[in-house]
């Protein structure tokens, strides 16, 4: 019996009994849930890269994939992935990134993860392979069901494949750093996002903001000339990116009480007792606060945005509350999709 065959069966069996299965790779993001429950479906052992078209700009690698294998792989052609999926100070596999849904610091000039999502293999409740999607953009018709799986943490089935996009690596990066209040570099962030810079991900922490350029060396004197600051060595900027992608940074490895906050980038400091961490040109801000969890999610969505409770203990919901019509039609897929609810129960919302 193949590794497939026998995760198919292990479901099926579960499905039958109306047991719960908690779908789990490397556990980099078993913090991430509103709550774990079941017996632990370990997915680590499908692993192996399926198809690698360096001249198409496209991988298939199969879940228990480690994302460091991935990136070793790409790396040797000069690609990357360039929604950067946190490690988190581990080594997360490839499925659990894409179920995550999670993106790094260029999110705000090159996407979500799930814009690179191009199709996805994922096993029912009886244990087959379903098909969605495929290796290229155009292959997308109808209901585009392997991007909605991105960030679905394992809620409607195990991603056991995924088809994913990359992208060559910038020729030259730079990054520059500016001492300045955060409203004043959200104010300079939003600015310089309407200009063409070759600006690939920005953030302000502690009195100071950090740009990243990304592109051919020309572009990136003519920006560096026009923007001025201070020019980090290579060195400390790749380290500096890193602990932001991955959370290694001290201000997130100390914050006992962490909160993400998206809203939209050009909304002013929030009225918070604590200076944030920004990313993302304003658009995605943590704070480490002990603020009571409604009065921050009443301030982000007075903002136009949403709060999720990152980190701390969770005494209630973890992601943001989904409105009616939004829960529905989660209600719908959820019971389309696992009509007994064996798949990671309560992990994402807590009714199902």
């Amino acid at each position: 019996m193949t590794v497939l065959q026998d995760l198919g069966t292990r479901i099926a069996e579960a499905h039958r009994r109306h047991a719960p299965l908690r779908l789990r790779g490397a556990g980099t993001k078993d913090f991430y849930s509103e709550r774990l429950e079941g017996d632990i479906l370990d997915l680590r052992a499908y692993t192996g890269i399926v198809d690698y078209e360096p001249s198409e700009l496209v991988v298939v690698a199969r879940c228990g994939t480690p994302l460091s294998e991935l990136e070793t792989l790409l790396a040797g052609h000069q690609q990357y992935l360039p929604f950067e999926p946190p490690a988190f100070g581990g080594d997360p596999t490839i499925g659990g990134a894409v179920a995550a849904g999670l993106s790094g610091p260029r999110r705000q000039r090159v996407g979500a993860a799930r814009d690179f999502v191009l199709g996805a293999v994922l096993l029912d409740v009886n244990g087959e392979t379903l098909h969605f999607g495929g290796k290229v953009m155009k292959n997308v018709a109808g209901y585009d069901i392997s991007r909605l799986l991105c960030g679905s943490l394992g809620i409607l089935g195990p991603l056991v494949e995924v088809s994913i996009k990359v992208l060559p690596r910038p020729r030259a990066e730079q990054t520059l750093c500016f001492e300045m209040s955060d409203r004043d570099a959200l104010s300079i962030f939003n600015d310089w996002s309407g200009q063409p810079l070759p600006i690939s991900a920005c953030a302000w922490f502690a009195g100071r903001a950090y740009v990243q350029l990304s592109g051919s060396e020309s572009a990136l004197r003519t920006a560096r000339e026009r923007l001025g600051g201070e020019l980090l060595a290579p060195h400390t900027a790749a380290a500096w990116w890193g602990s932001v992608r991955h959370q290694t940074h001290a201000f997130f490895r100390e914050a006992s009480n962490l909160w993400r906050l998206s809203v939209p980038a050009t909304t002013p400091p929030l009225a918070l007792p604590t200076s944030p961490f920004i990313e993302w040109g304003g658009a995605l801000r943590w704070y480490a606060c002990n603020q009571p969890a409604a009065d921050i999610r009443a301030i982000a969505v007075d903002a136009g945005g949403t709060a999720t409770h990152w980190r701390g203990e969770n005494s209630g919901q973890r992601f943001h509350p989904l409105n009616p019509g939004v829960l529905h039609l989660h209600r719908q897929l959820k019971n389309k999709f696992d009509p007994h609810g064996i798949f990671n129960r309560g992990r994402l919302v807590n009714d199902f």
